[in-house]
């Protein structure tokens, strides 16, 4: 069946001599895995794998065979030039890192147009914005929603946050729950959006620890959760 749909890169992997494997997350169709026939064989295919940058957004003409693993593009055409999202060392760092936890985490071959819009929208805004460092912090955040264990707003002055649960509670309960600066910082972000991330200043040890943090509460609620390798380059040049 040939179709349009948006893409967005979530990985790519060479496959044989001069095929690729690219998984996307789609708008009509949720994850999608493409295979890309003799792009790396010569001088003018091996060009076209620039459209191919992980999180770069695609507008394809596909053709989709229903229950299949691998599926072809018979057209591929940006949907948004980036102008600083894969050239920029620091958000650079930032793709590498959420477009490998993004492979890991999103599994599911079903449409869902709020999570693509939000993943479109998102990555937009990390590409015009200036003041990022936090930013992978508050999508990782917002990411929950989509996935299911957002953090449960109610009580949300209580002084303790119990990760495992998903809840704000009185008392610290076991070794799930935290309090603190993190906890500080969460509330925070909680209640705030990408265009008033800057009003948000923390050090880059505060950076790391929430991090930490979350990414533990992603493995808590997440089957198959792998810790990201890119985690120590993310830590390295935000340091």
């Amino acid at each position: 069946m040939v179709a349009q749909n948006n893409a967005i890169v979530l990985s790519k992997l060479k496959y044989k001599d001069y095929d690729l494997i690219v998984k996307c997350y789609t708008e009509q169709r949720g994850v999608v895995s493409y295979i890309l026939r003799g792009i790396l064989k010569s001088k003018k295919s091996h060009s076209k794998t620039v459209y191919f940058q992980v999180l770069s957004q695609l507008q394809l003409i596909e053709n989709y065979k229903p229950n299949t693993s691998l599926h072809s593009i018979k057209e591929v055409k940006l949907n948004c030039i980036y102008k600083s999202l894969h050239n920029n060392i620091y958000k650079s760092a930032i793709v590498l890192f959420l477009s490998e936890i993004l492979a890991n985490v999103l599994k599911e071959e079903e449409k869902n147009e709020s999570l693509y819009h939000y993943l479109e929208t998102a990555f937009q805004y990390l590409d015009s914005e200036d003041q990022f460092s936090n930013f992978h912090l508050l999508f990782l955040l917002k990411l929950t929603r989509y996935l299911g264990f957002q953090p449960d707003q109610n009580n949300l002055e209580y002084p303790f946050f119990n990760l495992k649960s998903g809840v704000f509670e009185m008392r610290d309960t076991d070794v799930y729950s935290i309090s603190g600066q993190t906890l500080t910082l969460l509330k925070a972000l909680l209640g705030t959006n990408f265009d008033a991330l800057h009003t948000i200043k923390i050090n880059a040890k505060q950076r790391q620890d929430f991090l930490n943090m979350l990414l533990f509460y992603f493995e808590l609620h997440l089957d198959g959760y792998k810790k990201p390798k890119s985690l120590q380059v993310l830590n390295d040049v935000f340091h």
